[in-house]
């Protein structure tokens, strides 16, 4: 069986058609942005170095803000400035949640990874977390690169591993390390440690 994590993604994803992209009026997504952060007019104005009037005149639609207000308002609130003008992926919130309970994520054995899939009860995520032990010691036991689409985050929970990709050197990842990473990069992981290392991995599904 294939090391490949597109093999977990395709069992995750949820082939949905997407919904058609409404007009975003900037006011009510500022308003939106700011009372999602319990901030009132003044406090909001004081995060991005506003006048109140301004902002309330940005919220109203009664003025259009220059460059330079709308990346003092990204920066207050902690976005980017093309984040402003990005529509919520949904019209309210969903209230989504998974609970997997320890042993109890969908298990997927290769010959180098053995995956355990978490929160396989939800469809259309935008990330695949899953926890996986390694079980590979060289480079070799893999059939070349593993490589998908998307980003990967990955976390190492016990044991050592050293993560070997296409363009960088091998690096050797402990306990609490990390590393994130462009996933279609030709990337693979071994163990170093005498115990099969494991470690926490989250792919970008979108």
């Amino acid at each position: 069986m294939s090391s490949d994590p597109k093999n977990l993604i395709r069992i995750a994803r949820d082939g949905g058609a997407e919904a058609p992209v409404e007009p975003l009026n900037l006011g009510e997504r500022v308003r939106s942005l700011r009372r999602a952060r319990g901030w009132t007019l003044e406090q909001a104005a004081g995060q991005a170095g506003l006048a109140r009037s301004t902002l309330s005149k940005i919220e109203n639609g009664q003025m259009s803000p220059t460059y330079e207000a709308l990346k003092k308002l990204a920066g207050g609130l902690a976005i980017s400035v093309p984040q402003l003008f990005t529509a919520p992926s949904r019209g309210q919130v969903s209230g989504r949640m998974a609970v997997t309970k320890v042993g109890e994520g969908q298990g997927h054995a290769t010959t180098t990874y053995e995956h355990e899939l978490l929160a396989g009860s939800l469809s259309k995520k935008q990330m695949l977390p899953y926890r996986a032990r390694i079980r590979a010691r060289d480079i070799a036991e893999f059939d070349g690169w593993v490589r998908h689409d998307g980003e990967e985050f990955l976390f190492v929970l016990t044991g050592v591993v050293r993560l070997f990709t296409e363009f960088y050197a091998p690096v050797d990842l402990r306990r609490g390390d990390s590393a994130y990473y462009d996933a279609s990069m030709g990337h693979n992981v071994v163990s170093l440690s005498e115990e099969d290392a494991t470690i926490l991995w989250v792919t970008s599904l979108a």
